[in-house]
């Protein structure tokens, strides 16, 4: 007897995801290169003389053990940052240059990230409710009924965030960004969601 497929979507605004972008902006770091800014914070200019290629390396190698940490293990033990609580930990060699240029923006990378949280968890958290399944279970019906048959077994974390440019991005292997305000937008959502569904069912 085959087992039924199941699918497991998280959708969030994680802090931890919200840090790592708030300090990709005061940093002026370029990548990835698609993703688009966060509203409502200062963008540094790209070109600022501190933004070495280390330090774009190390952040790199920072967000993709945020964004997917069962993916991406450090190889070395990680150590939290003074000043970011438990929200960022980088590896105990390797993250230098790293670690020292986001110490300064520890208040306000932390600030903006739980404001934006809160305005998720307030905004689209309360209001979608069973809706946010219902979005996803469209999306996926909707799939079935153009490919002819069952989707398969599949993960997707989503990750709904405050930035400049409406749309949706790949930020992982099983891990998309979309804006706040696609998001609530039921039927834009649903077309955007569908390529990702049928990229993984």
């Amino acid at each position: 007897m085959s087992e039924k497929p199941q699918w497991l979507i998280r959708e969030d605004a994680g802090v931890p995801v919200l840090v790592a972008l708030a300090l990709r902006q005061a940093l002026g770091i370029r990548v990835p290169a698609d993703l688009p800014s966060l509203r409502d914070l200062p963008v540094r200019a790209p070109d600022a003389a501190e933004t070495t290629a280390a330090l774009e390396s190390q952040w790199r190698d920072y967000w993709d053990m945020t964004v997917e940490p069962r993916a991406h293990r450090s190889g070395v033990p990680l150590e939290l940052v003074d000043g970011f609580d438990t929200l960022v930990a980088l590896p105990a060699s390797g993250a230098e240059a790293l670690a020292e240029a986001i110490a300064p923006h520890a208040a306000s990378a932390l600030q903006y990230a739980r404001a934006a949280h809160d305005r998720y968890v307030s905004s689209v958290g309360a209001t979608t409710g069973g809706d946010a399944y219902r979005a996803y279970a469209s999306a996926i019906a909707e799939f079935e009924r153009e490919i002819g048959r069952r989707a398969h077994s599949f993960e997707l974390n989503v990750q709904v965030l405050p930035l400049s440019q409406r749309g949706i991005w790949w930020i992982g292997a099983l891990t998309v960004a979309v804006t706040d305000g696609l998001r609530r937008d039921i039927v834009a959502f649903d077309t955007a969601i569908r390529p990702i569904i049928a990229e993984l069912a």
